[in-house]
């Protein structure tokens, strides 16, 4: 409007002080700013809270100026800085995280070409080495790096009633071992929970963030955190099954379909119980884990149940589960899981 009354478009009223053509042009500069950023709202472009923040603060000088005829301008645009504001925060969050998978995937160590035989095997307990074999992996180069697509009903809570419908992707790689697991949990309409888990370099960090501003969760990395997400790893390796042969994990027969891993990495231990069906598939891991950390944190049972199995680029994986915390005050189904898709050896970042 303080274009079309400087430049005589239209006769408004409304505007009670006269306005210059250039003062006009700046108008039509703020209007013209704030339509690109709803344009890059609607391409997905990550960049167009930073668009929107120079059209509000153009738009905000001028509604200074013109104070008495535009003083309700500034609800607009106290709004429209919020979400922009909140985006950035989102922005930078993520720019971390691709940092994060960037420089775990830049750490893979030289990917070995020669393909897994049974002698290769051979040594590990009769049933890791029936799993390694349904799984597909005789016959292929060992698994370096994993990326997946991951679908999440969530509880945080023992009591919670409703699930949270959670995305989520992750990054592993297996020498040197690490992952990188983010996610966004929606916990009601319009708002949302974006999170963060790692493990690199032996140390394991948890991060949570309301609208990726404000820290709900902020643990690690610390003695607990860090043999909690040792033990992630370890018990993912069912996604990764060449990880089985690696140097940091020595296994011990517990029957003819069970076997435990222990994993020692930089003097960081933890070791968990792997369960196999009667075809060889992955059925569950069982370990004893930290929920917290500090003085007071305590080891509770942490159980993942495989619930069906999929061909993932020629080799068998979980494809979806339900991890189970047993508490004293009982049984707490933590989180159901799906696996969307699966990538070996990805060479690039997707965020």
């Amino acid at each position: 409007m303080g274009f079309m009354k400087a430049f005589f478009l239209a006769e408004l009223n409304e505007i009670t002080n006269p306005v210059s053509k250039p003062m006009g042009l700046l108008w039509l500069v703020a209007t013209l700013i704030l339509v690109l950023a709803g344009v890059m709202i609607f391409f997905k472009n990550p960049l167009w809270w930073l668009v929107a923040i120079i059209g509000v603060l153009i738009s905000q000088v001028l509604i200074l100026i013109f104070w008495k005829d535009s003083l309700y301008g500034t609800l607009p645009n106290i709004l429209i800085l919020v979400v922009s504001l909140i985006a950035f925060a989102q922005y930078d969050f993520e720019k971390k995280i691709r940092l994060e998978v960037a420089y775990v995937l830049e750490n893979v160590m030289e990917k070995k070409t020669a393909v897994i035989t049974d002698e290769d095997i051979s040594s590990l307990p009769k049933s890791v080495q029936t799993w390694l074999k349904a799984s597909g992996m005789i016959g292929k180069t060992p698994i370096q790096s994993v990326f997946m697509n991951q679908n999440y009903q969530l509880k945080l809570k023992p009591d919670q009633k409703n699930w949270y419908s959670t995305t989520a992707k992750q990054y592993s790689t297996v020498s040197p071992p690490s992952f990188v697991w983010s996610a966004e949990i929606e916990m009601m309409p319009a708002i949302s929970a974006f999170g963060r888990d790692k493990f690199i370099e032996g140390k394991g960090e948890m991060v949570f963030k309301l609208f990726s501003v404000f820290a709900v969760a902020n643990d690690g990395p610390n003695p607990q955190i860090n043999e909690a997400a040792l033990q992630r790893f370890l018990g993912e390796m069912v996604w990764y099954p060449s990880a089985a042969l690696s140097d940091y994990i020595i296994w011990k027969d517990l029957g003819p379909q069970t076997a435990k891993a222990t994993m020692t990495l930089d003097g960081l231990s933890g070791s968990g119980i792997f369960t196999f069906d009667k075809d060889g598939h992955a059925k569950s891991f069982a370990a004893l884990r930290y929920q917290g950390s500090g003085t007071e944190a305590k080891r509770s049972e942490l159980t993942v149940n495989i619930t069906s199995t999929k061909e993932f680029e020629g080799v068998m994986l979980p494809a979806s589960g339900e991890v189970n915390w047993r508490l004293d005050s009982g049984e707490w189904t933590w989180a159901k899981f799906e696996i969307q898709d699966c990538t070996f050896n990805p060479n690039q970042v997707d965020f």
